[in-house]
């Protein structure tokens, strides 16, 4: 099985036994949706948005063909295997108690590729189009062990995995008594996207608050408030304190609203010289432009459907970076640790294979990343990073969250006793 068995698990009825059989059918072909999932999953997933969802793990792990084990847990909810031609996909089902019994919920709880292994991984990750990178480290006392890699020391576009950076800092912080997970700040800059962009302005939070916000849900609000109030060069200073290996082509961290404000054409000025200056240059333009690098300035359709600025105005760091950061959160995080696991990144049943699991990850078109730190029942720790960037096109987030899924479940395989 891709999940574990409850203890409460039951002999499927018939109904549920008909429906788990029924998704077989869903999974193949356009038709019948209306049928099959009630009005309530359908206002929350559209039969074309379905149709999509299905094409694309077609295009995966070819056909499906055949209903695997079945193991209901309550009188509506239980979990299916989906056997494709390339893999065993896990799916948590609940139908309504109510004739017709039509499917309330449906997600994604697993991923077993057949016969998979690490080679076939990485020549996954070489045929990504545009440029990707992997690195996977055994974490240990003299440093982080590279146990596989690919294009591990390229800088890429990582998106909001720069978050765990402003993670870092408010943990040394917090680790040196210069602030307290309790304390109380305002909320604001706030920035677009997220679900702090709709409370009020000023509105108070604790550091705790916000920062489980900004990790677990990558609110923007969250992270531009703290980037601000623990200071940005503080900030920047921890990829010094981590090891970043190209520090003058990340710094300084840009807050989410001056990045996409700088991608917005009405800036292309501002764009210009601060990818042409240095260091230094782009403190100072962030500090004398900051009037025209606010959320109110960007408009979020402009940069939402094509890749825009992605090789310039972004938050660059390889693979290797990422690991020495997951790293460095591992031994200094402190209660750090437990935010990073409210959103584990990939899915549950996968999760559930380690003691612990913490995830950042980010995304925009053009560019996907996915940093994991993980613990093994045996109290070993491990950590994998991963990024794909292309400036020609949207990439596929759900192929690289397989893939990096993917990654997980063969290192966790590698290493089971």
């Amino acid at each position: 099985m891709l999940f574990h068995h409850p203890a409460s698990a039951q002999q499927p009825s018939p109904v549920y036994q008909s429906r788990a059989a029924q998704l077989l059918q869903i999974l193949s072909a356009p038709g019948n949706e209306d049928e099959y999932f009630s009005s309530l999953f359908l206002d929350a997933v559209p039969v074309d948005r379905w149709r999509a969802i299905a094409a694309d793990l077609r295009a995966q792990h070819g056909q499906p063909v055949a209903v695997g084990a079945i193991n209901q847990t309550s009188n509506t909810a239980g979990q299916v295997e989906i056997r494709y031609e390339r893999a065993t996909i896990g799916f948590s089902l609940v139908v309504a108690p109510q004739a017709p019994n039509r499917v309330v919920g449906l997600h994604i709880v697993g991923a077993k590729t057949a016969q998979d292994s690490f080679d076939k991984l990485m020549a996954d990750f070489a045929a990504l189009p545009g440029s990707s990178a992997l690195a996977i480290a055994r974490l240990t006392d003299a440093g982080p062990q590279m146990l596989r890699t690919h294009h591990a020391d390229a800088q890429m576009a990582t998106g909001s995995s720069f978050k765990l950076y402003v993670l870092a800092e408010l943990a040394r912080a917090i680790q040196a008594r210069q602030r307290r997970w309790s304390d109380v700040i305002p909320l604001g800059p706030k920035s677009f996207s997220g679900r702090l962009m709709q409370w009020p302005d000023k509105a108070p939070m604790t550091l705790h608050s916000l920062a489980t916000a900004m990790i677990a849900e990558s609110d923007n609000s969250a992270s531009d408030t703290l980037l601000r109030a623990l200071g940005r060069d503080r900030v920047d200073a921890m990829l010094a304190t981590t090891g970043h290996e190209a520090p003058d082509k990340a710094l300084p961290l840009l807050g989410t609203a001056e990045a996409f404000a700088l991608k917005m054409p009405a800036n292309v000025d501002l764009r210009g010289r601060y990818t042409q200056g240095s260091v230094a240059d782009r403190r100072i333009l962030l500090r004398d432009a900051a009037s025209r690098l606010t959320a109110d300035k960007v408009d979020v359709g402009s940069v939402a459907e094509v890749p825009t600025a992605i090789d310039s105005i972004e938050w660059f760091a390889s693979s290797r970076d990422m690991i020495a950061l997951l790293d460095w959160l591992r031994r200094h995080g402190g209660e750090a640790l437990p935010i990073m696991a409210v959103n584990p990144g990939i899915p549950p049943a996968d999760a559930k294979r380690w003691r612990y699991l913490g995830y950042k990850g980010g995304s925009e078109p053009g560019v996907m990343a996915m940093n994991l730190l993980a613990q093994a029942q045996d109290g070993v720790w491990y950590a994998v990073s991963g990024s794909w960037n292309n400036p020609s096109e949207r990439v596929e987030e759900s192929r690289f969250v397989t893939l990096m899924t993917r990654a997980m479940n063969l290192l966790a395989d590698d290493i089971a006793p």
